[in-house]
């Protein structure tokens, strides 16, 4: 199963007030374990960046006009996304500015469906407690001491970790870790037999032998001792 953990930052709240992406990043995972497979960009917004939007992820105008516009990266995104589930926190925000891009280069959207929202699995999990990012990350003890700035790439990255860690793959991950046995092997040499030179002496007397041969007798003829009686001579 492949899924998509992206995360974006943008000028903004509002993809329909004028607002863009100025960054998105991609982790894939392939039944849940990341395989090392990233998707990151910086994007030229074609506009300026808000003194509030800049406070959040650092990204400044100035940085991000020497970086390629959404319809540039377009095709490259979605031949990365393919056909994969999205994870995202908060999802319906960062789908909403990628399908704002999507309609403004006429390429077609994605559905909703295909969206896991990670706030929604947190706030079932643990309702009443704050469940943004960073507190996720302490709960799991994920270390998060890198994100000075919101950065799409590293908040992918953490928010992969996460989501394992919300849905409880990484125990159902150990799990399918079966300790493999040592084989046994046998030796097809046959075993020297060996016989004593001097027989031991029988330990069951012969009165022991006619109380036993007794017994039997008063347990019928379809008593299972008499498998293993000697044949008569």
């Amino acid at each position: 199963m492949r899924e998509i953990v992206f995360d974006t930052e943008t000028t903004g709240l509002d993809p329909y007030q004028g607002h863009r992406l100025v960054e998105i990043g991609c982790i894939e995972l392939v039944n849940r374990f990341p395989t090392g497979q990233t998707f990151h960009r910086y994007l030229n917004p074609e506009r300026d960046v808000p003194q509030d939007a800049f406070a959040i992820h650092g990204l400044s105008y100035e940085f991000l006009k020497s970086h390629p516009v959404f319809a540039d990266i377009a095709d490259d995104l979605l031949a990365f996304v393919g056909d994969a589930a999205l994870v995202a926190h908060n999802a319906s925000f960062d789908l909403s500015f990628l399908n704002a891009e999507l309609e403004r280069v006429k390429q077609t959207t994605i559905p909703r469906d295909r969206l896991v929202d990670t706030l929604l699995l947190a706030r079932r999990k643990y309702p009443g407690s704050s469940n943004r990012l960073d507190d996720l990350c302490i709960r799991f003890g994920i270390d998060n001491s890198r994100r000075t700035k919101h950065g799409a790439l590293l908040d992918a990255e953490l928010l992969a970790e996460v989501y394992v860690e919300l849905i409880d793959a990484r125990q159902a991950q150990l799990g399918l870790i079966a300790a493999t046995p040592a084989p046994i092997i046998v030796s097809s040499l046959a075993a020297p037999s060996k016989v004593r030179a001097i027989p031991l002496l029988p330990r069951v007397t012969a009165a022991e032998r006619a109380a036993h041969a007794t017994l039997i007798a008063e347990l019928g003829a379809k008593a299972i001792w008499n498998d293993y009686r000697p044949a008569a001579g």
